[in-house]
Parts: C-alpha cells; structure tokens; sequence
C-alpha cells in the first residue's frame, strides 16, 4: 500500500507526540462557549434537513439538502465543486477551505438516507425527552449539521493552522455508487487524516474498525409446470433456492465475524404454476477482507449440492465497501480525541461495526481515518431513529477540538 509522504510524516509526528499527552484538564473555554451558543442553531438546521426526504435516488430531496449544506460551507469561505453522478441521480459536494498550515484534514458525511419518499410527512422532526427524532436525524443528517457547527467555531476563533479542509458530501452512501466510492478514494488519497462524521454510538462512541459489505446472489432455473395437473414435469426453482438458502446461510463464521443473511427472495408470479426462475440475494458482512474469496468460493462449492435434480443453480458475490480495520494510526487518532474529550469530563466508548460506511474506502488507500463524529443517536435505520440532543454541544466540541489539534501534528 502506498503512502503519500504528507500521511507518512502525519503518522510519524503522532508517534512521536502520542507518549506525551498534551492535554489540559480544562476545556478550552471559547470553543466550549462557542459550542453552546449554537446549539439551537445547529437544531435548527437538523430540522430543516430532517424534514426533507433525501433517500437515495430520490432527487428533489437531495438537491435540497445539498443546496442548504453548500450554502452554509459557502458563508464560511468554502470553494464548491459538484461532482455529478448518474447513479445517485444527483451530485457529490467537494467543498475546500485553504489555510495557513501544513496538515490536509478530510471530513466527510452523506446527504442520502434509508428512508422512502413521504416519511418526512409521516413522521417530522420532533423532540421529545432529550431526543431528537425523524428520518435520518443521525444517519447522518446530524453528521452534516456536527461538520458545519465545528466549522463556524473554528471560523469564530480565526483559526487557520491548516492547509486544507475538504468537506466531502456523499449523495449516494447508502447505495454506494462507484463513481463516489472512487470520488472518495481519490479524494482521501490527497490528505493526512479523514473523520468521517457518521453517527456518534448510543453509548458515546467512535467507530475504529468496520466490516465490509458484500451481496451474495443465487440464481436458480427450474422448468414450469401446472401446479396441480402435472407438478412432476416442473422442476422447482422456488424449492431449489430455499434449500440453497438455508444451506448457504451456513456459510457465516462467528469467530472471524463474518456473517451471510438472506434478505431478498423472488420466485414465480401465478400460484398455479411450478416457478422455473428463482433468485435470492443475501447480505455478506466480513471483518477480514479475505472471508469475501473464501465466501465466493464456498457459495459455489457448497451449491452443487442441490435438492432439485435438473435445475441450475448459479453464485455470484458482488463486492461491495471493503473493511476498515483496527491499525497503528487509529489508535493514535483514538488517543488524540480521548483526550480530548478528557477535558469535557467525558470519555468515549471505542466500538467497531457490522455496518459499512465510506469511512473503509478512506482507510482502504491508506490515509488515517477514525469514524463516527456525529451527533450521538440510535434506532439507526428504523422509524425509531434519534439524536441526543444534549451530545450536540460535546460532539461541536470534539470535532472543532479535533482539527485543532490534527493540524499542530
């Protein structure tokens, strides 16, 4: 893997600083006190985004959401570029802040949610009990809303020790188009560090190693039939791909935590009728990147043995996002944050997760990436999906306090 010398220096300077903590036991107090002077502006904004379906593909609404993030980066100087892509059926933000400095930080966030046109309707941003709710509130809604208060603190203070911040905007994280996933890589490839501003844990955490994603297909063809006149001339493909299914659905391996789930099953249209096509798709999760070859290699060793005789069955594996992992120079960003968060009084939980996220194509050129800098919430992907209101403050103050101290090093 290669490194560009600028991420090689980075790495060496926070090897250097990491057995001396630099720390105070007190916050810096103008942050902090900018931190709060915005909370109810930064819940503000998260309503007006919250408010808007932006599920991915689903244009009107991510245009929305774009022209409010770009309008807010451009008030604070931020260069925009928009990357068109067809397959978000939208366009990709690249906003650029130059500074004085040396160090090339990355933030990043998506615009694009899991949740269905009319849910903004259905079920609006509210608060109720210190939470704050609607579609996409965390994920990642309060991931923008976290990058861009962080952003006006440091604009406040005056501070530029930077050479750069990029402020990417995914439009297409959910789906994962490839045209962004090579935007990012791209992207990452010209900075020291990336924070990627994905959903702060429910029990306050960061995320330091992420699974990554695959798609299992199973296509299976029969022969039709009447289903109740002559059945023995069919050759079922909706029996051959459950049996596949649970076969297949084997395949996962606990210990290296690789997981394989069947999620999606189509199979004939008339109940009348043997079906001779069947296809099922499963979800494919590993933490080691060489648990994808090994899957691929089973699902067509293991489906040879079918329950249908002449029926075809094909496997393929459709690779998606790669894992993140655990490394040395994570540790060192983890380190930098607790500490940081040590002067809030606070310390954070260091988790990893089964979900992928653009955070693995950052750490996967190799640029120094620790993830999950929004606002803390839960219930991801559910109706039930929240934000703590009261984790917007520390989470401004993390982030600000973070390109702090990224751009000394």
């Amino acid at each position: 893997m290669l490194f560009t010398f600028s991420r090689t220096l980075l790495a060496a300077t926070l090897a250097l600083s990491f057995a001396v903590p630099a720390y105070s036991a007190e916050p810096h107090k103008q942050i902090q006190a900018d931190a709060e002077q915005y909370k109810g502006e930064a819940l503000k904004l998260l309503e007006r985004l919250v408010n808007i379906d932006s599920g991915s593909g689903y244009e009107p609404g991510l245009t929305q959401v774009r022209d409010i993030a770009v309008d807010e980066l451009k008030q604070l100087g931020f260069s925009i570029e928009l990357v068109p892509d067809k397959a978000a059926n939208n366009s990709h933000v690249i906003a650029t802040l130059k500074g004085t400095g040396k160090a090339k930080i990355l933030l990043m966030a998506h615009m694009d949610t899991v949740f269905k046109e009319g849910s903004a309707a259905e079920r609006p941003f509210h608060i109720k009990d210190g939470r704050a709710y609607g579609p996409g509130v965390m994920d990642d809604k309060g991931g923008i809303v976290a990058g861009i208060y962080a952003l006006k603190v440091l604009k406040n203070q005056g501070f530029k020790d930077y050479a750069q911040i990029t402020f990417l905007l995914d439009a297409s994280e959910e789906t994962g188009s490839e045209a962004a996933s090579e935007l990012i890589r791209k992207t990452a490839k010209g900075h020291d560090v990336t924070l990627n501003l994905e959903p702060g844990r429910p029990a306050d955490g960061l995320v330091v190693w992420r699974k990554g994603s695959a798609t299992a297909v199973v296509e299976v063809k029969g022969k039709a039939a009447h289903a109740g006149v002559a059945p023995e001339l069919g050759r079922n493909a909706a029996m051959e791909a459950a049996h596949q299914i649970l076969q297949l659905g084997k395949l996962g391996d606990a210990e290296k935590k690789t997981t394989i789930n069947f999620t999606v099953i189509k199979a004939g249209d008339r109940t009348n009728v043997i079906p001779d096509q069947a296809t099922a798709k499963a979800d494919v999760r590993a933490a080691l990147p060489e648990e994808f070859d090994r899957i691929e290699k089973d699902l067509a060793r293991v489906s040879a043995n079918k329950l249908i005789p002449d029926t075809e069955v094909k496997t393929t594996l459709l690779r998606g996002l790669p894992p993140m992992p655990q490394t040395p120079e994570s540790d060192k960003l983890v380190a930098i944050a607790q500490g940081i968060y040590g002067e809030l009084g606070r310390t954070l939980t260091i988790e990893g997760s089964g979900g992928a996220a653009d955070a693995s194509l950052s750490a996967g050129v190799g640029t120094p990436t620790l993830d999950g800098f929004g606002i803390v919430g839960g219930n991801i992907h559910t109706p039930e999906e929240y934000a703590e209101v009261e984790s917007v403050v520390p989470r401004v103050y993390l982030l600000s306090r973070m390109i702090v101290e990224l751009s000394k090093r």
